[in-house]
């Protein structure tokens, strides 16, 4: 039981001390995260309390069932960005119809985030690799920071796109509302300031360190209050500046999503991305933060917790969560100590959300779009496009690929486009595997490339390492690597594979060996393997390719060079430097430091 509900676990060791370090963190990520809540449901094209509702229920459920001690759970801007995009094509913003579609949105991800929990598919997220993931919230993050500039205008301007949204801004500049300028752009100054200076500020003037994290994580709701008093005392919205407007009060009363067939089949791929999406963000954020208490976390539990917590957002009126990176980290640094704080953290959102909600009538939505700028901005990593670049020019085009195709045709693009380029990558690298001739370091027992050390070879020996699995896109290649060391070595009598890095080889692979094996038997040639792992000889065994294998499987390679160049292996391991190959390259060294 307490592998499916880890509250059975953590729960028993509860104690006093825990219980204060988990209020303290609750209260600190209460005070930022109702801001928070408001924007991402506007950035989601939602009423602002659906926010708040979407920030309770998550919450208490991922207590429960959370691995993770300081994951913080709720709307994140990538994923509201991911829900407007999808439901805004299925429905008009502000209409009944748009809520049930995000409803269903969070109830359909909830369902498949617990189906591939319970079948343990945790592991799908590795198909979405690091370049692909930082180049699409690179471009989410660029698309909503554009997407909030005409707000802090008070101009309106919509796009899909990048270019589309800009175009929009350029277009409406006549438009522009001097009094929305005068109160957003300070604004978003100050939370820029406050974000990363004021902390340091005030811990500069002599304040605890403790104080002075709760008053920087405060200040979004310093200029929510601040603005919304200039708001009502200025009658700036008789001048022209957008407000909130009325936020119904009291708690969200349960609700069931449409279950409207035609609906879900539409918003079933979005789903899915959003699932895979806010999953590699939870899994990446719960073990980093894991890692630093000597900690572990149970991914395919995450997958059950997630679910769970978005069907509770659907079921409470919400739309799709995840675990937030910035709230997460605020959590983490503030002494959370038990999934517990994030159930405290949602008494407090739902004390909000039945006191404070009147308060909200005069906020500007300029103060909610500075606040998303500023939050999102700092997920944007442009500098990751030259550092992928100078590493592997193969990931750069990945990441380039999502970043372009999210800002140029949308955020469902990106991420397809993303994965699909990244699969087609790695089916191409692994078709074309590393593989090397070898020879023996003289002196040792060792067998490096010859191609960077300085080694000896038999004439009527090769011996071929294989660098990679063999499997169906690969086989070809290593038959026709080997057929091209049996056409230039004229003298060749024996073919060693060395299998080390093999991990696995599949029924097309065996076949390949099979033909390998018959055709260098026509030739006069003995095809043998070494050191072949456990796993790959098991699966071998039960074929009948060692039935017709010509030569043996060697434990070690210096073992099958002992048998087939005895002579010349003998006097190499008693030599320093006799009869070596050398390709005028320099020798790199003998250590384990040095290419393989």
């Amino acid at each position: 039981m307490r592998r499916y509900f880890p509250i059975l676990d953590w729960g028993r060791s509860y104690t006093r001390d825990t219980l204060i370090s988990d209020l303290i963190a609750a209260l600190i990520v209460t005070i930022m995260l109702i801001p928070q809540s408001l924007a991402y449901a506007l950035l989601a094209g939602l009423p602002p309390e659906i926010g708040l509702y979407a920030s309770i229920a998550p919450l208490v459920i991922y207590a429960v069932f959370g691995t993770s001690r300081a994951l913080a759970v709720g709307p994140v801007a990538v994923v509201s960005l991911m829900t407007a995009a999808s439901v805004g094509q299925l429905a008009q913003h502000g209409t009944p119809e748009y809520l049930g579609a995000a409803i269903a949105m969070a109830f359909l991800s909830g369902l498949m985030l617990l189906a591939m929990g319970v079948l343990r598919l945790g592991f799908i997220a590795n198909f979405l690799s690091h370049p692909v993931i930082s180049g699409f919230i690179t471009a989410s993050g660029l698309l909503i920071a554009a997407g909030q500039v005409p707000h802090l205008l008070g101009i309106r301007a919509e796009g899909h796109t990048l270019i589309e949204t800009l175009g929009a801004i350029v277009g409406a500049l006549g438009t522009l509302n001097p009094v929305t300028m005068a109160l957003a752009l300070p604004t978003l100054a100050f939370l820029f300031w406050s974000r990363s200076r004021l902390k340091p500020f005030l811990k500069a003037r002599g304040l605890a360190d403790l104080p002075a994290n709760i008053i920087a994580r405060a200040a979004p709701v310093v200029a929510v209050a601040a603005t919304t008093l200039a708001t009502w005392g200025l009658d700036l919205a008789g001048q022209g500046v957008s407000i909130v407007g009325d936020v119904p009060k009291g708690l969200p009363m349960p609700t069931l999503p449409p279950f409207d067939l035609t609906l879900w089949a539409q918003i079933a791929v979005p789903a899915l991305l959003i699932s895979i999406v806010g999953y590699v963000e939870t899994v990446s954020v719960a073990s980093t933060l894991a890692a630093k208490r000597r900690q572990r976390i149970d991914p395919d539990q995450e997958l059950i917790a997630l679910g769970a917590s978005n069907i509770g957002a659907a079921v409470s009126g919400g739309f799709p969560v995840t675990g937030g990176f910035a709230r997460s980290v605020v959590n983490f640094d503030a002494g959370a100590e038990t999934p517990a704080a994030g159930a405290y953290t949602a008494i407090g959102m739902a004390l909000a959300t039945v006191f404070l909600t009147p308060l909200l009538f005069f906020l500007p939505k300029a103060t909610l779009a500075a606040t998303i700028i500023v939050a999102v901005l700092s997920l944007v990593d442009l500098g990751a496009l030259k550092r992928t670049w100078t590493y592997d020019r193969a990931d750069f085009a990945a990441m380039a690929v999502t970043i372009l195709v999210t800002l140029g045709i949308g955020v469902e693009a990106g991420i397809t486009a993303g994965v699909l380029l990244s699969l087609a990558l790695h089916l191409y690298r692994t078709s074309r595997p590393h593989v090397a001739i070898v020879g023996q370091v003289p002196g040792t027992e060792h067998f490096r490339n010859v191609d960077r050390h300085e080694v000896v070879t038999a004439p009527d020996v090769v011996s071929i390492r294989v660098d990679e699995s063999l499997y169906f896109p690969n086989a070809r290649f290593l038959e026709d690597t080997v057929n091209g060391c049996v056409a230039k070595t004229p003298a060749l009598r024996h073919v060693v594979l060395m299998f080390p890095a093999v991990n696995a080889v599949d029924a097309s692979a065996l076949e390949t060996l099979e033909a390998i094996t018959t055709r260098l038997a026509e030739a006069g040639i003995t095809l043998h393997l070494s050191e072949v792992k456990g796993p790959v000889m098991d699966r071998l065994a039960r074929s009948h390719f060692l039935d017709h294998l010509t030569g043996q499987v060697f434990l070690t390679h210096c073992d099958a060079m002992r048998a087939l160049a005895p002579d010349l292996t003998a006097s190499t391991l008693g030599a320093t430097r006799r009869d070596t190959h050398r390709n005028g390259k320099p020798d790199r060294g003998l250590d384990a430091a040095a290419g393989l």
